[in-house]
This record gives structure tokens, C-alpha cells and sequence, in this order.
């Protein structure tokens, strides 16, 4: 993979860049592709392989021409001294607000991550804008100031380390604007309601896994998608997504969408019974509601495909899973004190543990840090695991990319503070 250059703020979108064909890279670079071998192997032989094959995925690949691979160290992170949060005023059209160093959570087990090249952050949030404003109207623009201090641009770029061009990074961006205006439109900040929520999703879904109907009813559906803005902004983003990626990569995503909104379903149906669920119950529903469809198109961004049968492998969707449920924690933890701000009781992890298990509100928020912390060690533990067992190149450049996406959550949350601060526990 070429080493990506930096991006001038001023570059035309119009200037080609080199690219692969989707779905036409493994990430193998030319080398033999042996299969997983996990069925086989010792699992003695499996744990003695694991800390080093962690180690080097992590760390990414060595050699000429790899630098741009290597996402950062990944030691653990000593908590930082709070610092004072500042306000920040917003910034000029197509800029994401800067990046501040943040609290990271006390005790919050985590990686660090180089900060993201300014000059690809700049393209990335002018383009962006440019795409939900004049594209898909994908906001009025009394929510402009809210946009940029979401941020995404920074977001994506410290997600996505190892993306060949910035379009490729534009492939998330896009998918992360969309099911962010899904989720504020229809579940919760800007006018979202449970009621009806089901009927709304299975017509924005519609959007990404398209109607097959008769020629009399296709063209109310074709006309029903620009309709609103969620619906606008999904159809947009996932045909940006297919020119990317392969048919089986747009799958995949489609399948992690319809987890995700079955997460909001869920959600919505407690809301409007105002049931509180027991403790695995939320991190069940949390499995569905998270950020799997992100780091599930790790490859798609990177210019490569992880090949459908190792992505389906059991031990591959365990990780998977594992990644998604821990950053979604991550979260929940720098999102508490907004959402504790916002009217009526918003379900996060502290306050679900605070209500069944009869613990303070600081002790509840410790013990989420915990199970945030057991899912991180667990996620690596696994991740090595299955490198040992299935040292594909495919497979180790994908398991490194999900690693990535991991640790430039963590970033983006705790440098955000436009959005996010934490409770006074400490």
C-alpha cells in the first residue's frame, strides 16, 4: 500500500488519486493466501504465539512502503491530570472544530493514537460539509455549529490510518453522517420519537438495501427517498459505499445495518413501556445498537477485502462483536453527562447498573468503566488468538484495522469536549 501524502486544505475534489479496484486487493500483497488453521492447531501451541502475533498486528507491518499502515502505539495510557475545558467557537465553513487534549477517563483501559494528519482532517471536513449541505440537505442550518463540533472529519482519519486516498475515507465519513442523521431525526435529539420508529427505519433501510417491486409502485419508492433527509443522506452515502466496495462488502454492511436498527427498536420499544432492563439485557441490546457497522467496513476504506468466508468464521465475528461493544461503552462513558442533561431518563450503562444494582451513581459509573475494560482485554485476547490460528494477510491487516478504529474512537471521544465532559467522580 503507497504511503498516503498529505492533502492540501485547497486540493479540487477533481484531482484523481490512485486507487484499487473494489474488491479486487486482499491485502496480501502478491504473497500465497494459506487458510485458517484453527481447527487443527494445539491450543497450547495457539496461546504461545498469541502475545507475539497480538504485538504485530497491532503495531502494523515493517518494510518499505508500510509506514502509513502503522495506526501508533498501542501501550496503555496512564489517566492524564483533568484539564480545563475551554469553550470553543465554532468553526469557518468546512472545518472540524480543533482537537484538544481532553480527560481521558480515569482508569479507562486504552491505547493512544498519532494525531490525525491535519491536512487529510481539512479535505476530509470541507468535502463533507460540501456533501451534506448541497448534496443531501442533510441539516437546516441552525445546526451548522452542531455539525462541526461533531467533528467527523478528525474522526475518520484517526479511525481509518491506513486509507490509500481521501476518498476512500469520504466512503465512512459519509455512512457516519447518515447514521448519525438517522439516529438524531429519528430516535433522539433533533425531533426523534419511539412512536413509529419501526415504520420510519424499514423505509430509510429501503434506502441501503433497495425495493424490488413492480414498475407500477418503483417510482412512489424511487420519490420516497429524498423524502426526508435520513432517507437522503443513506441512499447518497451507499452509493458512494458500492463504487467501493465489493458485492459481498456491501452485504456485509447491510446485514450490520439491520442489526443496528433492530438495536434502535429495541431501545424505542423499553422507551415507550419505560422498562428497565436488567444489566445483560442492555449490553444485548447494546450488541445491536453500536458501532459494529463502522469498523466492520475496515477493508472497504483500507482499498482491500477481508474474503466473505474468513469475515463469516465465527472467531472473526466474535472479535467483531467484541470491538463494537467496547467503543460503543466508550460512548456511554464520555456521553453520560450529556445525556444525563437531556429531559426524561436516557438508558447508558452507569445509569442501568446504578438502578439494578443499587450502587451510587459514581460506583455504577466505576464498575461500567470495568466491563468497558474486561470487553478491551477480551477483544485483544481474542484478536491474537485468531491471528495465531489464521495468519492471513487479509485476516491480519483487517484484525490490525479494526485495532485502528478501536483506539481512534477512544481519541475522538475524549479530545471532543465540544460535546463531551465527565462527571465529577475523581
Amino acid at each position: 500500500m503507497p504511503e498516503p501524502q498529505p492533502v492540501p486544505e485547497a486540493v479540487s475534489e477533481a484531482v484523481s488519486e490512485p486507487e484499487p479496484a473494489p474488491g479486487c486487493d486482499d491485502g496480501t500483497g502478491g504473497e500465497p493466501t494459506p487458510r485458517c488453521t484453527e481447527e487443527n492447531a494445539a491450543p497450547a501451541t495457539q496461546a504461545g504465539q498469541a502475545s507475539s502475533v497480538l504485538e504485530r498486528i497491532l503495531c502494523g507491518p515493517s518494510g518499505p512502503g508500510t509506514s502509513s499502515l502503522r495506526p501508533g502505539g498501542r501501550d496503555v495510557v496512564s489517566p492524564a491530570p483533568p484539564v480545563s475545558q475551554a469553550s470553543q467557537a465554532p468553526p469557518a465553513f468546512g472545518t472540524s472544530l480543533p482537537p484538544a487534549q481532553g480527560e481521558p477517563i480515569p482508569g479507562l483501559y486504552y491505547h493512544p493514537v498519532p494525531e490525525p494528519d491535519p491536512a487529510r482532517v481539512g479535505e476530509v471536513s470541507r468535502r463533507i460539509k460540501r456533501w451534506a449541505v448541497d448534496e443531501v440537505q442533510a441539516y437546516p442550518p441552525e445546526w451548522e455549529e452542531e455539525f462541526d463540533g461533531f467533528s467527523v472529519g478528525r474522526y475518520m482519519v484517526a479511525c481509518h490510518p491506513d486509507a490509500p486516498t481521501i476518498e476512500h475515507l469520504m466512503v465512512a465519513t459519509r455512512l457516519m453522517v447518515a447514521e448519525n442523521a438517522v439516529d438524531d431525526c429519528y430516535c433522539e435529539d433533533h425531533g426523534g420519537s419511539p412512536i413509529g420508529l419501526g415504520s420510519r427505519l424499514l423505509l430509510a433501510h429501503t434506502a441501503l438495501d433497495p425495493l424490488h417491486t413492480t414498475g407500477e409502485y418503483e417510482s412512489a419508492w424511487v420519490e420516497s427517498l429524498q423524502s426526508d433527509a435520513p432517507r437522503r443522506a443513506y441512499r447518497s452515502a451507499m452509493e458512494y459505499f458500492v463504487r467501493k466496495a465489493s458485492d459481498s462488502q456491501a452485504d456485509r454492511y447491510r446485514h450490520d445495518m439491520s442489526r443496528l436498527h433492530l438495536g434502535y427498536l429495541a431501545e424505542a420499544a423499553w422507551a415507550q413501556t419505560e422498562h428497565m432492563p436488567e444489566v445483560w439485557e442492555y449490553l444485548a441490546m447494546r450488541q445491536f445498537n453500536n458501532f459494529r457497522p463502522c469498523p466492520t467496513i475496515t477493508d472497504t476504506v483500507g482499498g482491500y477485502e477481508l474474503p466473505a468466508d474468513l469475515h463469516a468464521r465465527p472467531a472473526m465475528q466474535r472479535v467483531i462483536a467484541l470491538a463494537g461493544n467496547a467503543t460503543t461503552l466508550v460512548n456511554d462513558l464520555y456521553s453520560y453527562t450529556k445525556e444525563l442533561k437531556s429531559p426524561g431518563t436516557h438508558l447508558n450503562l452507569p445509569v442501568v447498573i446504578a438502578e439494578r444494582e443499587g450502587l451510587s451513581e459514581r460506583d455504577a459509573y466505576l464498575k461500567a468503566v470495568e466491563v468497558h475494560n474486561d470487553l478491551m482485554h477480551t477483544f485483544e485476547t481474542e484478536a491474537a488468538a485468531l491471528a495465531a490460528a489464521c495468519p492471513v494477510p487479509s485476516v491480519l491487516r483487517f484484525l490490525r484495522g479494526v485495532a485502528a478504529w478501536v483506539d481512534g474512537n477512544h481519541y475522538w471521544h475524549q479530545t471532543n469536549t465540544y460535546r463531551y465532559s465527565l462527571p465529577d467522580f475523581w
